[in-house]
């Protein structure tokens, strides 16, 4: 007789699944890997590589922050704007993604975003001016805003309900391996070249992500089972569905999308005040030099890297919304230590980036998954690329309102702003369910 439990029916008619996957032979430390299969751990090598250079790409701009101001002659308010506006068009892009993985599948959708990311990418490093640079930053948004909601949804389609959690966690801590390959190439770049000079190598570097689309293209498909429920539902890439109000008979989704798009903005606020700043802070008000300030973020990016394989493991042992409420607590407690960190104590800084960075990524580790599991399947690329992408344009007013108090407060005290993003990240779990263990069907 079978001891298997049996599925357990969530409130949206959806069935957890509790058992149906779990009793896999595929375990122990990579258990969750294996139990991917073949074209799993091909999508899972795919959106890792996407969301790296996606994370590579990023940074190249606030890395050469300094340089560019420096080139055009701008002040902190402009500077910031750079950020604000490549977040802001992440929402166009990121809600346009969605409805395009919905209606034409996952891989040409995350083709496409990888495609448009790398090509403006590269366009930033001829810009003659200010103006220019701003436009071509700005369409490098379209492509930035969709990759990760693809790329989570495809491996989360082929990942089993137990730990979906830990999978789309290590998707995620693909972003610090981007963030750390830039950094490294910041350090040689900008220590053997000319700052004028630099910063336009950097951005061309963004080629990079051409040679992944290749690999993709050959390599890579939508998981069957879930591609298939796609195709067949009329509904599929309805954007109106995802504001869709409950009813007697339905749920409906415009609550989840509220509070959802909410927390995602507290996390992203939060987030990308950090790491739009943090280089900044380092190289204008803590005095490092280029070598030095790799140095400090080389701690912050180890420790973001921990904390997303963390985080993926806790989002499945503690839950979606309990990790994600620990991690906005110490986030934000992390920000108000490190921008107040006296002067000289430059020892306490440095050894403070790691539980910083582990923190603010640890906290990410569970969007995959838990966003992956709030939508439907017809509808799950639009809504969480919706909900993720909004939350990157609304969050993108934390690092702007750093950039244009900068000048008056400082770099340090204008971080503040980044704690106010987790406590509002904290108060929008008020509104969603617990989703561990659900079937996505």
């Amino acid at each position: 007789m079978s001891t298997t439990p049996p599925s357990q029916a969530l409130p949206d008619g959806t069935e957890t699944g509790i058992g149906d996957r779990s009793a896999s032979p595929a375990d122990g430390p990579f258990g969750w890997l294996r139990a991917l299969g073949p074209q799993g751990r091909r999508a899972f090598a795919g959106a890792f590589g996407g969301y790296a250079l996606d994370s590579y790409d990023y940074f190249t701009l606030p890395l050469s922050m300094v340089a560019l101001a420096a080139y055009f002659g701008l002040d902190s308010g402009q500077t910031g704007l750079f950020t604000t506006v490549t977040l802001v068009v992440s929402a166009v892009g990121g809600a346009a993604a969605g409805v395009i993985a919905d209606r034409i599948g996952r891989v040409r959708a995350l083709l496409i975003t990888v495609t448009t990311y790398a090509v403006f990418t590269v366009a930033c490093g001829f810009a003659p001016n200010y103006e220019t640079l701003l436009v071509f930053r700005a369409l490098q948004g379209l492509g930035f805003g969709g990759e990760w909601a693809v790329g989570a949804i495809l491996v989360a389609e082929y990942a089993r309900p137990r730990d979906r959690g830990r999978t789309l966690g290590a998707i995620q801590s693909s972003w610090a391996v981007g963030w750390g390959l830039a950094v490294v190439v910041y350090t040689l770049v900008f220590e053997f070249l000319d700052d004028d000079l630099a910063w336009r190598v950097m951005f061309w570097t963004g080629a990079l992500p051409a040679l992944l689309v290749v690999w993709v293209r050959r390599r890579v498909q939508d998981a069957p089972e879930a591609a298939a429920r796609r195709r067949e539902n009329p509904q599929k890439g309805n954007f109106a569905a995802i504001f869709r109000p409950g009813t007697a008979d339905s749920p409906g989704l415009l609550r989840t999308t509220l509070f959802a798009g909410l927390l995602s903005t507290g996390v992203q606020g939060g987030y990308y005040t950090l790491a739009t700043w943090v280089p900044t802070y380092l190289k204008s008000e803590r005095g490092l030099s280029v070598v030095g300030t790799g140095g400090y973020l080389t701690f912050l990016i180890s420790g973001a890297f921990a904390g997303y394989l963390t985080g993926g493991y806790l989002t499945d042992r503690l839950g979606r919304k309990r990790n994600i409420l620990l991690f906005a607590v110490l986030s934000a407690a992390g920000i108000l230590t490190y921008a107040n960190i006296p002067s000289g104590a430059d020892t306490l800084l440095l050894i403070l980036g790691f539980p910083l960075g582990f923190c603010m990524s640890a906290i990410f580790s569970g969007f995959g998954s838990f966003l992956s599991e709030l939508y439907p399947t017809a509808v799950r690329g639009t809504g969480q690329g919706f909900t993720y992408n909004t939350g990157r344009a609304v969050g993108a007013v934390f690092p702007t309102l750093v950039g244009f108090l900068a000048d008056s407060w400082g770099v340090g005290g204008a971080l503040v702003f980044g704690a106010v993003g987790y406590a509002l990240a904290a108060l929008s779990l008020l509104g969603l369910p617990e989703t561990r263990g659900k079937e996505l069907k």
